[in-house]
């Protein structure tokens, strides 16, 4: 097992301080399998995380037609320091103390033991193949006015399996196709929104911006929309082996796409309430084509359909990525059988994808509002485990290091922590009994799985092992050579 990151010369310049044991810090290993293939770069590193928190402006209507256009504004200001800044600062300094393919897994077993590094692993894979499963359907119901066909019975059944064996074949040809894939669809996705912005602005009325009441706001929808489209920052955490320099690749990565996505979400706003008429009745799903519309004409309405079809392509294969790495960076850390460890000639893990494709397929017939708020359910409690070994590796860890830190003492982590709890108390008591149920008995699920499969590992009945070349989960307390990434 290798000792964790940083420079040899300072390690021993401070091997002397308080009696300090000297030790020698290096990068980990990978594999001969890993170094075979491309890692992937800064540039698809921004838009593989654009499309796992975002992939456009489309689905934040609700919020103007739940609160209006000023708290609409405003929230999507105000929620990212609250929610979104948070969980990325997070992700950029567990990600870089731990930059292996298990992510958030190994963050939580390092600091809460390997059963709730487990619980949380399976919680964060079902709350993203749930994730997932809303792709193939939106991109159908964008097709749909274009091909009437596909909108029901079997042609739409037929067409879902198509498309997801076609993008889960993607997946499976490679991450840097992916990376530069992503970018492709997010120049798409972004560039008529832009385009519409320069247009609207003759027709902007400040006036508009400003209109509230708060009497009639529908706090529950507002709220969710806002959390569903600032969310999942710590997804990309599960891509972190497959990064090239992650330790200080991923913190720019995850600044520059939270630029990229609030300035998507703000400007689309401002142009969308400011140049036209309100009607909040109107201000829900899809309705951003038809202010397209209304500012640029037919051509744009077109423009944005299309780009929000190909944004559903790009978060599919952002998500489904997350996912299969993830479960190879479990099977690394032996959590999962060694088989879901193996790599196609492609560097990508085969059984991981299959798995996670299974799993979309398996769940595409669930409505729109519910799986959204089964995947919130189960992703707040990921997030809840996620704060709480954030804080106890700072505790626990002090000295370890940490090329990306968030310039906080432990006081000011925990008091960084209680705003986006606070929140996450919110999301879970305004969800229905229904997703309550579903929710626990997929959690419940986990709890039974983990002791099933350390079972089948003692009785031999499948194979586990753990990748050589992985740090240790608890290392020797070498001090600190950084504190914060230039």
């Amino acid at each position: 097992r290798l000792r964790r990151t940083g420079s040899r010369q300072a390690s021993a310049e401070m091997g002397e301080c308080n009696g300090a044991e000297n030790v020698d810090i290096e990068e980990p290993l990978s594999s001969p399998m890993t170094q075979k293939f491309r890692k992937v770069s800064l540039l698809p590193l921004v838009f593989l995380i654009f499309y796992e928190v975002s992939g456009g402006p489309f689905g934040i209507e609700d919020t103007v037609g739940a609160a209006g256009p000023l708290l609409a504004l405003v929230g999507f200001l105000v929620f990212p320091f609250i929610w979104s800044i948070p969980e990325a600062l997070i992700t950029a300094e567990m990600g870089t103390m731990f930059p292996e393919n298990g992510g958030y897994v190994v963050w939580v077993s390092s600091a809460l033991g390997p059963y709730l590094g487990f619980q949380q692993g399976w919680m964060k894979w079902i709350s993203g193949v749930i994730d997932n499963a809303l792709y193939p359907v939106l991109f159908l119901d964008y097709l749909k006015s274009a091909v009437p066909l596909v909108s029901h019975g079997y042609p739409r059944v037929i067409a879902i399996l198509v498309l997801t064996v076609a993008l889960t074949y993607t997946n499976y040809r490679g991450l840097s196709i992916v990376g530069w894939a992503a970018i492709l669809f997010g120049v798409v996705s972004i560039l008529p929104f832009a385009v519409m912005f320069l247009i609207a602005i003759p027709r902007m009325k400040p006036s508009r911006w400003l209109v509230t009441d708060l009497k009639t706001v529908d706090w529950s929808l507002y709220l969710n929309t806002l959390f569903w489209n600032l969310n999942y920052w710590d997804s990309i955490s599960t891509l972190a082996g497959e990064v090239h320099n992650p330790r200080k690749t991923l913190p720019k990565a995850l600044l520059y796409a939270l630029i990229l996505i609030v300035c998507a979400y703000f400007f689309t706003l401002l142009a969308g309430v400011g140049a036209i008429q309100l009607n909040k009745k109107l201000w829900t799903d899809g309705y951003l084509a038809d202010v397209g519309k209304i500012i640029g004409g037919v051509w744009l309405s077109w423009w944005i359909q299309g780009a929000a079809a190909m944004a559903n392509i790009g978060m599919f294969l952002a998500e489904m990525s997350g996912d299969s790495f993830q479960l190879l960076g479990m099977a690394e850390r032996g959590m999962l059988p060694e088989i879901f460890a193996q790599r196609s000639r492609h560097g990508t893990p085969l059984i991981g994808i299959l798995f996670s494709a299974s799993g979309v397929l398996l769940l595409s017939w669930l409505s729109f509002d519910e799986i959204v708020a089964a995947e919130n359910f189960l992703y707040c409690f990921g997030m809840i485990l996620e704060f709480i070994a954030f804080i106890r590796l700072r505790i626990k860890q002090p000295y370890a290091s940490r090329p990306f830190k968030i310039p906080l003492g432990t006081a000011g982590a925990i008091l960084m922590c209680i705003p986006p709890t606070i929140l996450i108390g919110i999301i879970l008591a305004l969800s229905s009994v229904k997703v309550l149920l579903v929710s626990l008995t997929a959690v419940a699920i986990g709890l039974v799985l983990q002791p099933a499969l350390k079972y089948a590992e003692k009785k031999r009945w499948m194979r586990f092992s753990i990748s050589s070349g992985l740090p240790d989960l608890e290392p020797t307390n070498a001090h600190e050579n950084t504190s914060l990434v230039e």
